[in-house]
């Protein structure tokens, strides 16, 4: 991830992104530098127009963010065995009581 933040990073003060620059952007930070992650990340965005692959990826976060978050489906997941444990000891009363 910190290589594709040190090109937007450079994108953004309006450097161009090449393997020299992301390379010093990432030494700034103390990573170690992989230098086919490098040459990949900027092979990777040859031609691509950065600005507008962040509109697109801005117009498709809302979209995200609405779907289930892992806290809600474990909240999900106890109401539901809550209710299922009731479901079992009430079963389980009535076989005592006839």
């Amino acid at each position: 991830m910190e290589y594709v933040y040190a090109a937007m990073l450079l994108h953004k003060a309006g450097h161009k992104v090449d393997e020299a620059s992301v390379k010093k952007v990432l030494e700034a930070a103390h990573v170690k530098v992989d230098e086919t992650r490098v040459k990949a990340l900027v092979a990777a965005l040859d031609g691509v127009n950065i600005d507008e692959a962040i509109q697109k990826a801005a117009v498709a976060a809302p979209a995200i963010t609405h779907a289930t978050s892992p806290a809600a489906e474990k909240k999900a997941e106890k109401k539901e065995e809550k209710k299922v444990d009731e479901g079992v000891a009430a079963a389980g009363l009535g076989a005592l009581f006839g």
